[in-house]
């Protein structure tokens, strides 16, 4: 038999050394074999560590540094929305600018000559005074917009390879900031056209912007969620947007809502940080304390939210 395996391999097994282990008995060869093949299994159970990686172990400090090392692939999607979102489009980046600036015309039109509501202690121009309010709203609803379709835009690569899912309404939060970055622009430009000098208050602009920022990623994260396992929200989310730019203090004063109704309209994460944007660029009427009502429920959605995502992180890819 080794005389004939031998043979039929001349034309492969040109190495003396195989060819001579070739010639070996087979009842040499086969008890070392079986023995090492024994000493490896028991190795490998009883003395050498395992490390399973399952989504959803990770304590939070683990996540925080894996989202750290993962950071490559947040600037890459992020970089990667913004050319998409421009690509093919005849006046391409022009448009970041066209969007935000029909939608103040139109909502300085509406509410500052039709209903005339007027600007309330802030003497400045209508137009003005609706663009420092879409400064907030159009990066939460960019953020909004963007994280709710984050998990299932994605679906393809979620389900073939892992990374920290988080990742994904992340890097909508980073695409909105040139949005936020536009706006800053346009409402500069209208001061400086009007004669408008910022005052002290424009020192409180990052904290309202940090707001900004969290409570966009705060009903993000929960939509992009909830949108996994329900669809529904791909039609709800749009709707929200819709009813809630008129909800939202961004071409009228938040005094002009009546008092006994104050509490409700606080309710929305939003008003609060419109407000505040809008006092910290132009001055004006300092925010009423149901700001903080805002920020509370804020800073519920987003622990909650994410709280719910983290949950539900390590059954994504079999639910999409």
């Amino acid at each position: 038999m080794n005389a004939y395996l031998i043979n039929a391999n001349k034309s492969i097994l040109q190495n003396p050394l195989e060819l001579a282990f070739l010639r070996l008995p087979l009842d040499f060869i086969f008890p070392p074999l079986f023995f090492f093949l024994v000493f490896n299994k028991l190795r490998a159970r009883f003395f050498l560590s395992k490390i399973i990686i399952e989504a959803g172990s990770l304590s939070v400090r683990q996540r925080l540094k894996e989202l750290a090392e993962y950071r490559e692939l947040l600037w890459t999607l992020a970089y990667r929305d913004v050319r998409v979102r421009y690509a093919q489009t005849a006046v391409g980046f022009a448009w970041a600018i066209i969007n935000p600036l029909l939608q103040i015309l139109l909502l300085s039109f509406v509410f500052g000559t039709v209903a005339k509501t007027g600007t309330g202690e802030s003497n400045v121009p209508h137009i003005l005074y609706t663009t420092a309010g879409m400064c907030g709203w159009v990066y939460f609803s960019n953020v909004l917009s963007g994280a709710s379709n984050s998990i299932i835009g994605a679906q393809s690569m979620v389900k073939k390879i892992y990374f920290p899912r988080l990742i994904l309404p992340l890097s909508k939060a980073l695409t909105a900031f040139i949005d936020l970055a536009v706006m800053l622009g346009i409402i500069l430009f209208l001061m400086f056209i009007y004669g408008i000098m910022p005052t002290t208050s424009i020192l409180f602009l990052p904290f309202f912007l940090f707001i900004a920022v969290i409570s966009g990623l705060a009903v993000g994260i929960w939509l992009s969620a909830l949108t996994i396992r329900f669809r529904d929200f791909k039609q709800i989310t749009p709707l929200m947007l819709r009813l809630g730019m008129y909800a939202t203090p961004i071409a009228y004063p938040a005094s002009a809502v009546p008092e006994q109704y104050q509490l409700l309209f606080f309710l929305n994460p939003i008003a609060g940080v419109v407000e505040g944007v809008r006092w910290s660029l132009i001055g004006g009427e300092e925010p009423s304390n149901y700001i903080l009502l805002s920020f509370g429920v804020v800073l519920i959605l987003f622990t909650w939210g994410l709280l719910y995502f983290l949950k539900i992180e390590r059954s994504i890819a079999d639910i999409i």
